[in-house]
């Protein structure tokens, strides 16, 4: 099994803390926030590479991060060839990008690279294939379904398959928003291929993707418990700092 970890975003609503250097790198509690997910990526046996996607403008800092690195797995870098915000691929094309170059043809996990949980990977991974889902995604469940508006809002039935997805509405029909984690099956990575031919898509919305996919194969959720901190803006960084419960 691999896993990738997006990081080829250029951070906007962070400048400019940002301009210059990538947010998955920013340190919280005196380490890099890449660093707890590759730690979480760690207590996953079936993983045995880490890929990390990210572009042509920070490649040279993460290859100096990356000197530094203890990990017994294996984490090898992948530059998209972007240099700006305006010509990125997108998340969903950053995935597309990664199982192209390095041909992959294992089921693969997906971590946003500015996200931090508090729950185990080992029990999504085990829900996902229970469940044995062309794909499954991390849920998180927020107190104010109002704050919902701000992601994908996931309805789940009885069984955690998804029967809706609406990315970013302005009235959620739901408190269950996904989080930037998602496992792919490996006989089912070629629909990202697929999707990514419609030139109408979103190619930087994974939640978009997920809505496509789930009229196509089954998607089911996983509800992760505890804390999770989806660092997009100061705020949420912010916060993360203060906060001990992900840890």
């Amino acid at each position: 099994m691999k896993a990738l970890i997006l990081a080829a975003g250029y951070a906007t609503r962070l400048y400019p803390l940002t301009k210059k250097y990538p947010k998955p790198l920013l340190e919280v509690k005196g380490r890099p926030i890449i660093n707890y997910i590759i730690d979480k990526l760690e207590l996953v046996g079936d993983i045995d590479e880490i890929y990390i996607v990210t572009n042509s403008k920070f490649i040279s800092i993460f290859r100096k991060w990356a000197k530094n690195i203890k990990s017994p797995k294996k984490i090898t870098l992948v530059n998209d060839r972007t240099k700006s915000n305006q010509d990125r691929l997108g998340a969903i094309g950053d995935i597309n990008f990664v199982i192209k170059q390095k041909k992959l043809k294992q089921d693969l996990l997906v971590v946003g690279g500015d996200n931090l949980f508090s729950g185990s990977l080992p029990e999504f991974l085990a829900a996902c294939r229970k469940n044995i889902s062309s794909a499954g995604i991390g849920v998180y469940r927020l107190k104010r379904k109002k704050d919902a508006s701000r992601y994908g809002v996931v309805r789940l039935n009885k069984l955690n398959k998804v029967i809706s997805f609406q990315e970013k509405p302005k009235h959620p029909d739901s408190n269950l928003v996904a989080m930037c984690l998602y496992y792919v099956a490996k006989d089912y990575l070629y629909l990202i291929s697929a999707y990514l031919q419609d030139k109408k898509v979103k190619t930087d919305a994974t939640g978009s993707y997920i809505a496509w996919l789930k009229d196509k194969a089954d998607v089911y959720g996983h509800i992760f418990k505890g804390s999770w901190f989806d660092i997009g803006d100061y705020k949420y960084l912010n916060a993360a700092k203060k906060e001990e419960s992900w840890l």
